[in-house]
C-alpha cells in the first residue's frame, strides 16, 4: 500500500472534504482527489461516497481512517523527534473534559501544561456530553462515571464523593418534614436522599425550590441560604472548614471518578502520555482533598 496515498486520505477524511484538507495542507485539490482515487482503485474499494457538495466516508473508508489515522500521526511523530534530536513532545493535542471539571480545574491543569510542554499545541472544549473521539478528532476525553466503551482504554485520577450541604442558618428538621433545596436539572417536585453520618444512615427529603443547571451556581445559591443541596465534596470542603456551609451528611452511594480515556493503548502518543503523567503529578493520590487544594491552591 502507498503510505503517501494513504496520508492523503487520511488528510481528506480528516478534514472532510477536498477543498478543506487542500487549503489545510496548501496542497492542490486535484492532487489529493487524484491520489485518494489511486488508492481506492490499489484496494478496489470506495472509500468516499461523493455528493454534489457533501463526502461523506463509507463503512471501508471509516474502518481504514479509524485504524490508520492514530498510526499515521505516531510514524510522523517519532520521524519528528528524531530528526530534531530529542523526545519532546509536540504537535496538537485535543482533549474534551466535562463542564464542572473545566471551570474549576483545567485552566490552570492547561497552563501549566502549556508551559511545560510549549511545543504542544494544546485545545481543550467543554462537552458534558460523550463525544465520539475518532469522528471528533479528540486524542483524550475526561469523563465522569463513564460508561463501559470497548473501543476506549484509560485510568482513574480523581475520586470525589457527593455531600448534602445546607447553610448554618437552615437548621435541618428533626422530623422527616421536607426541606427547601436547590437542584440540578429537572424533574418531580419532591425528592429523598439517603445520606450517611457519623451516627449512622438517615434519609433526607427535599422539596426543590430552586433549579440550576450549574453546580457552581448550585453551591452559591445555597451559601445564600435558599435551601440544603447536594455537592462533590471537593467542592464545598473550603465552605466546611470556614463554617460558611454546614455537612448534613455524605450520599449513600459510589464514589464519583473521573477518568482519562484515549482509543488504544498499543498507539499512545508522547502527547498523550505526557498529559497523563501530567495529570498523576497534580493529583498523585487521587483523593477529594488533593482536587480541593488544587482549586484553593
Amino acid at each position: 500500500m502507498d503510505l503517501l496515498a494513504l496520508a492523503d486520505f487520511n488528510l481528506v477524511a480528516r478534514h472532510a472534504g477536498f477543498g478543506k484538507a487542500a487549503r489545510a495542507a496548501g496542497r492542490p485539490k486535484a492532487t489529493l482527489s487524484r491520489r485518494v482515487a489511486e488508492l481506492e482503485a490499489a484496494l478496489d474499494l470506495r472509500l468516499f461516497e461523493r455528493g454534489g457538495r457533501t463526502l461523506k466516508l463509507t463503512e471501508e473508508g471509516r474502518t481504514l481512517f479509524e485504524r490508520t489515522g492514530a498510526l499515521l500521526a505516531e510514524i510522523d511523530e517519532t520521524a519528528t523527534a528524531i530528526a530534531s534530536g530529542g523526545h519532546m513532545p509536540r504537535g496538537q493535542l485535543r482533549i474534551s473534559a466535562p463542564l464542572l471539571f473545566s471551570q474549576i480545574a483545567m485552566g490552570k491543569l492547561a497552563a501549566g501544561f502549556a508551559l511545560r510542554y510549549p511545543q504542544v499545541r494544546l485545545e481543550v472544549t467543554t462537552e458534558d456530553r460523550s463525544v465520539d473521539m475518532v469522528e471528533e478528532g479528540y486524542d483524550l476525553v475526561i469523563r465522569v462515571n463513564p460508561d463501559p466503551d470497548e473501543n476506549l482504554v484509560g485510568r482513574i485520577f480523581l475520586r470525589d464523593r457527593l455531600v448534602v450541604v445546607a447553610s448554618p442558618a437552615l437548621a435541618r428538621p428533626a422530623d422527616t418534614r421536607a426541606v427547601p433545596a436547590v437542584v440540578r436539572g429537572t424533574g418531580d417536585r419532591t425528592t429523598a436522599w439517603n445520606i450517611v453520618t457519623s451516627t449512622g444512615r438517615s434519609r433526607v427529603a427535599a422539596e426543590p425550590v430552586l433549579r440550576l443547571s450549574s453546580l457552581l451556581m448550585i453551591r452559591d445559591a445555597i451559601r445564600a441560604g435558599v435551601g440544603v443541596g447536594r455537592l462533590p465534596i471537593s467542592l464545598v470542603s473550603h465552605d466546611l472548614a470556614a463554617g460558611t456551609l454546614a455537612r448534613w451528611g455524605d450520599i449513600d452511594g459510589p464514589d464519583i471518578t473521573l477518568w482519562a480515556l484515549y482509543p488504544s493503548r498499543r498507539l499512545l502518543s508522547a502527547r498523550v502520555s505526557a498529559f497523563l503523567d501530567y495529570l498523576k503529578e497534580a493529583f498523585p493520590k487521587g483523593t477529594p482533598d488533593e482536587l480541593a487544594a488544587y482549586i484553593g491552591g
